[in-house]
């Protein structure tokens, strides 16, 4: 009897724990068929740079797309090797059915410019030449309407008009481009933009095409564009090149009455002065260019200036000092530059001594050179000042002068256009120590220092001339020289 109570109680035991068993793997199973399953995997889609509507290879069928790709790397291929008939075919195709390429860069449309632009070079043919201009152009805003940057894309437009196309173009049409580059980019506009622009400012504001309040904003915005360039930009070396260049030429708008204000000649001169507080040609220069800019005579530093001019300078105005000579160096003082050039004009024709017309002359030369900005005004009247006093070589070392600064008004600041300036410059050094010798040290001295900036050999020789061959330098020099070497 207990044998068979000890079965029971062993059985059911059993079968409890047998049920509970069950009942908690069935709750388990349960548990977990109604945990949510996890989140598929987000599948990042590609962000493109062109814009919808703007066909690219993704938005093809497979197969047209492997062409379409092929067809790219194809073209890309034989541009590399220069065989541009070839890549043209090819790059046809491309344009044709994905312009915007991968969605991820312009190449396709700059790369159908330089297309137009090689064929443009290669025919004489007018007609076929507008042809070739409007399709660049239409590339380029074709490039604007599929991946944006209009402003870059301006840019590139500009400079290609202003360089390449130029004889298809208005000037205002070129400032026009450059400056929605220039509006868009602000300081960080690239480094090719500047140079042209510059340019095309200086000779439409000069012209009276452009506003003054125009033509000082820009001028005034240039040099921090070149400040930023050269410290802050990946173009530190292109940015060189513009120093060289676009300061220069901005120099120009100083001959303009009321263009730059006194706080622009501040900056400029006033360390000048700073530095050589008691001579006498300095301070001249510093208290006419603040003269010049309206500076007011309340003004602490234009006091410091016109207290050092009392103190170190004293000028020889002959015999009265109310006379001509005397009003055109009063004149010259207060930045009044246009009745100082009449008053020494006056002076000349008053006088018959052949000394004082030479010495009116060349002073009216550096009025011109260094006030007015007038080189051909400026060479005109040291041409004077040579014939009133043969034998005298200040004349000619001013003209050497005028030519070696042409460097930016006759080319882009440097390469050949800018270096074949120096032969003359220094054609006109030769002759001021020729028939003066007291001048022989400073001419040999500005020599020696413009002799490297001379073409080299290579650039003679890749130009198709000959050193020792006959040159006529263009530009506003227009005179013949002989083609030499950088020793």
């Amino acid at each position: 009897m207990k044998r068979m109570l000890l079965i029971v109680f062993g059985t059911a035991l059993l079968a409890a724990t047998a049920c509970s068993t069950t009942k908690t793997v069935t709750a388990n199973e349960k548990k977990e068929e109604s945990a949510p399953p996890p989140p598929p995997k987000e599948v990042k889609k590609k962000k493109y740079l062109s814009k919808p509507g703007c066909v690219k290879w993704d938005d093809l069928p497979a197969a047209q797309k492997d062409e379409a790709e092929n067809n790219y790397v194809i073209y890309r291929n034989r541009l590399k090797v220069k065989d541009i008939k070839g890549a043209y075919e090819f790059w046809q195709k491309v344009y044709k059915t994905a312009p915007a390429a991968d969605g991820m860069r312009k190449t396709v449309f700059l790369d159908g410019v330089q297309f137009n632009l090689d064929f443009y070079k290669q025919t004489q043919d007018t007609a076929k030449q507008r042809q070739y201009v409007n399709q660049i152009k239409r590339l380029y805003q074709e490039a604007i309407d599929c991946y944006g940057e209009a402003g870059y894309i301006h840019g590139l437009l500009g400079f290609d008009l202003y360089y390449n196309l130029y004889a298809h173009a208005t000037d205002q049409e070129k400032y026009h481009h450059l400056k929605i580059a220039i509006d868009s980019l602000g300081e960080k506009t690239p480094a090719f933009v500047i140079n042209p622009f510059t340019a095309l400012l200086i000779d439409l504001y000069l012209k009276k095409q452009i506003s003054q309040a125009e033509a000082n904003k820009y001028a005034t915005l240039i040099p921090r564009i070149i400040d930023y360039g050269l410290t802050k930009s990946d173009e530190k070396e292109s940015f060189k090149i513009v120093a060289d260049y676009a300061p220069a030429r901005l120099e120009e708008l100083e001959g303009v009455k009321g263009f730059y204000g006194c706080d622009y000649y501040k900056r400029k001169y006033l360390d000048a002065f700073r530095r050589n507080p008691t001579n006498c040609d300095t301070i001249m220069m510093v208290f006419s260019r603040f003269n010049w800019g309206g500076c007011s005579k309340d003004d602490p530093d234009f006091k410091a200036v016109s207290k050092a001019y009392a103190a170190n300078c004293q000028v020889s105005t002959g015999p009265s000092v109310t006379g001509t000579v005397g009003q055109a160096y009063q004149a010259l003082r207060e930045g009044r530059y246009h009745d100082a050039v009449r008053l020494f004009d006056q002076a000349i024709s008053e006088t018959d001594d052949s000394q004082k017309k030479a010495k009116y002359a060349l002073v009216n030369a550096k009025i011109y050179f260094s006030y007015l900005k007038r080189f051909s005004k400026s060479r005109e009247y040291a041409r004077k000042a040579a014939k009133f006093r043969p034998g005298w070589g200040d004349p000619y070392l001013l003209i050497g002068r005028l030519y070696a600064s042409s460097g930016p008004l006759c080319g882009p600041g440097r390469g050949w256009d800018s270096q074949i300036v120096t032969w003359p410059a220094i054609d006109m050094w030769n002759k001021a120590k020729s028939v003066d010798p007291s001048v022989a040290a400073q001419a040999n001295k500005l020599i020696r220092e413009y002799q490297r900036y001379m073409p080299s050999r290579e650039e003679i020789f890749q130009r198709g001339y000959k050193e020792g061959q006959k040159f006529k330098v263009p530009c506003w020099i227009g005179v013949t020289t002989t083609i030499r070497a950088a020793p």
